[in-house]
């Protein structure tokens, strides 16, 4: 195993590389995320120069970030670690609602990084589409390992790489059938992977120009958008409308009932552009209604349910 490429970089605040690494990981069996003993958080990426581990480490007593990186993307990883880790975010101007103004006080380091690997977070985002979270993280976990690739650098680390969108394009329906992912999700899988490096590029464009491209896709809408931007693109103002549990949980924070997608677009409206940012808080803070309820189960009509894998 060759040597890895290493950088140190020094923020320009104490950076939590926890939280803002953090939201990319999917599941906690996530095999293109792990966390390290010592406290270092490990990625396997598929990068425009090739795949790559990158591994990031906080050093509290210095305030600098230690990275390593193995593979062929490996400078591409190191290149962009200050962008990934909020650099280029700017949270001047936000004032937080008087409801979060404590918890903003508490979160006042985090920043919203950018991958700019858009498929990256793409894919993952459209399994989780209608689905438990349960049912979306166990697909996209047996969707690596069956059809993606072992990152680079230590085994020890068993780390892997996201299927390549060529990959993607060439998976039947029934084996989407058997990780499990119904076709209401696999073709849009199946439709970003074949315009994947249009989407990589319209990545560079303006945050709306984004938004209407990748909603030009059938089966990816305002949710999948919202989530690709915040993740990908480190856009400030986007907004997961349609999602099962957002519109709610901000209404309970901040007026003490749930609220519907028009009533969250109300309450946020004053926020632009900064509207992510209220609904980062309230789910950092876990200030969302009680959960009295009966939970969405997951199904057991798809085929994975009578496979053992």
């Amino acid at each position: 195993m060759s040597a890895p490429r290493t950088r140190t970089w020094r923020p320009d605040w104490p950076c939590p590389v926890a939280q803002i690494l953090g939201v990319h990981r999917r599941g906690g069996g996530d095999p293109t995320y792990r966390l390290l003993p010592d406290g270092s958080h490990a990625r396997g990426l598929r990068t425009p120069e090739g795949p790559a581990t990158l591994v990031v480490a906080p050093t509290a007593t210095t305030g600098e970030v230690a990275a390593r990186a193995w593979g062929s993307g490996a400078e591409w990883a190191l290149d962009r670690l200050p962008r990934m880790l909020g650099a280029d975010d700017d949270p001047a101007g936000f004032e937080p609602p008087a409801v979060l103004a404590a918890q903003w006080r508490r979160h006042r380091h985090w920043r919203l990084g950018a991958t700019d690997l858009v498929l990256e977070s793409l894919v993952p985002t459209i399994i989780e589409q209608k689905v438990t979270g349960q049912e979306a993280f166990a697909a996209f976990r047996r969707l690596v390992r069956r059809f993606g690739e072992r990152a680079p650098g230590p085994d020890g680390l068993d780390l892997w790489v996201q299927p390549s969108p060529e990959t993607l394009r060439m998976i039947p329906s029934w084996e989407w059938l058997r990780l499990p992912v119904d076709g209401g999700r696999s073709r849009p899988v199946v439709a970003a992977a074949r315009v994947a490096s249009s989407l990589e590029r319209a990545g560079a464009a303006s945050h709306d120009e984004f938004d209407r491209r990748v909603r030009t896709i059938p089966g990816i809408g305002v949710w999948s958008s919202a989530e690709v931007r915040s993740r990908a693109l480190g856009d400030p103002d986007a907004v997961s409308f349609g999602d099962y549990h957002i519109a709610k949980d901000v209404g309970w924070a901040l007026v003490g009932a749930p609220v519907d997608d028009d009533g969250l677009a109300e309450l946020l409206e004053p926020f632009r552009p900064h509207r992510h940012r209220v609904q980062h808080l309230v789910e950092a803070a876990r200030l969302g209604r009680p959960r009295r309820g009966p939970r969405m189960a997951p199904r057991t009509h798809l085929p994975a349910r009578r496979v053992s894998r």
